[in-house]
């Protein structure tokens, strides 16, 4: 019979990248771990890994026992670490990848009333505007605004968040305001770059869509420096209300061509499928969820 702790430490060791990274992590010796993987090999028959000086890499077989364990692995770790702590409160660490500015617009003194409602999680938040493979870091929820489909996730939306063009009261003042569309193509703009160095600004209005070339001296994939950039008079940038409202309310911000823009973006929270989620994981989901909504960050869902 094929022992499931091996099965265990063959998940981590494939997180994990080797076999010195896991015995870092597990408290094991690296030769430990490696006879157990070569136990597991000759427990069921096949090669697993393909050991290398400096990596490892998964075999066919490897690669099908993984994907088939690594949740089932997970799910009977969460049920073990609740039901030595009684199963009635949530414990244990939660990995909550976001993007680089959300600190900006959610309250890092929510985070402290989660904390103190729930003694026993560790938060730890990785930030950042590249999108990030959730089993490989290790990550339990991402707070994504729209998402691909991805069969091995499960995507709750939250509500939906839309986007204006704005622009500080300097550049309006030294550039003036574009009347039109294609007098945008007359202003600097700020965006993120792409591979070709064209941009191209998706935006709904009276007439439809309309897909507009726009140009700039300043480009970034961080929407915290777009930000940064439209309100130090760089340029016109097309940003979610979300980021830009209390900017507006200040005057230090102002919309440019209101009536267009872009509409019923999605934002989600993403985490693994599993059958049982960790009761840390599921109770900060639901209180993320719930701040939102009540913060009014987001526009609602028809059905809430």
């Amino acid at each position: 019979m094929t022992d499931l702790n091996d099965i265990a430490l063959f998940v981590q060791v494939v997180r994990a990248g080797s076999f010195a990274a896991a015995g870092r992590r597990l408290g094991i010796p690296p030769n430990t771990l490696s006879r157990r993987i070569q136990a597991l090999e000759a427990q069921i028959g096949v090669r697993l890994l393909q050991r290398s000086t400096r990596q490892l890499t998964l075999t066919p077989a490897g690669t099908t026992l993984f994907q088939g364990s690594a949740e089932q692995i997970d799910a009977v770790e969460a049920v073990a670490r609740e039901t030595a702590d009684g199963g009635e409160h949530a414990v244990g660490k939660v990995r909550v990848a976001a993007a680089a500015d959300f600190f900006r617009w959610f309250d890092v003194a929510w985070v402290g009333d989660f904390l103190a409602a729930h003694p026993r999680v560790r938060l730890e938040f990785v930030l950042g505007d590249d999108k990030v493979d959730l089993i490989e870091q290790g990550i339990d929820v991402a707070i994504r605004s729209g998402v691909d489909p991805d069969s091995n996730l499960v995507a709750r939306q939250v509500g939906t968040t839309h986007a204006t063009l704005v622009a500080s009261p300097a550049y309006v003042a030294s550039h003036g305001r574009p009347e039109s569309l294609q007098a945008l193509a007359q202003h600097e703009c700020i965006a993120a770059p792409t591979p070709s160095g064209l941009t191209e600004w998706r935006l709904i209005g009276p007439d439809g869509a309309t897909a507009v070339a726009v140009t700039g001296r300043f480009h970034a994939n961080a929407l915290r420096v777009q930000l940064d950039a439209a309100l130090a008079g760089l340029g016109i940038a097309l940003l979610p209300a979300l980021v830009t409202a209390e900017h507006l309310r200040a005057g230090q911000l102002l919309e440019v061509l209101p009536e267009h823009g872009t509409t019923g973006v999605g934002v989600y929270l993403v985490y693994a499928s599993r059958r049982q989620s960790p009761r840390a994981v599921t109770a900060f989901i639901d209180f993320v969820m719930t701040r939102m909504i009540e913060a009014r960050l987001l526009d609602p869902l028809p059905s809430a």
